[in-house]
């Protein structure tokens, strides 16, 4: 396949164009980070938190309602594993519902403020 030859004004205007879409990307996420600029380590960590209270206290409540269970009526079937399961599937689902909603929120402010 020939190689086409291009003039050297069009080589030129291409690397300049690639050049200034490198640098308003770069400007782009300086901007974004300025704004973001208070969200520092421990905003992340409090992210963590959250997730892990989310995922935990549904996880204890259950475990608390099946050992209560299993002392009040005894029966074949551990009821604490049984709610223990289901507080956690409860709470990954909250954690989820967080994260999602934390995430929108992101993407949301940051069309609005393009």
């Amino acid at each position: 396949m020939p190689e086409i030859k291009r003039a050297p004004s069009q080589r030129r205007r291409q690397i300049a164009d690639r050049f200034a879409n490198k640098v308003a990307q770069k400007e782009t996420l300086r901007i974004r980070g300025l704004k973001h600029k208070d969200e520092t380590v421990w905003f992340g960590l409090g992210m963590f938190g959250i997730v892990g209270w989310a995922v935990a206290i549904p996880t204890l409540i259950g475990v608390a309602l099946g050992l209560w269970i299993d002392r009040t009526w005894p029966s074949q079937y551990s009821w604490a594993l049984m709610f223990l399961i289901i507080g956690v599937v409860i709470g990954s689902i909250n954690a989820a519902y967080w994260v999602r909603k934390i995430r929108n929120s992101i993407i949301e402010e940051d069309d609005n403020n393009e």
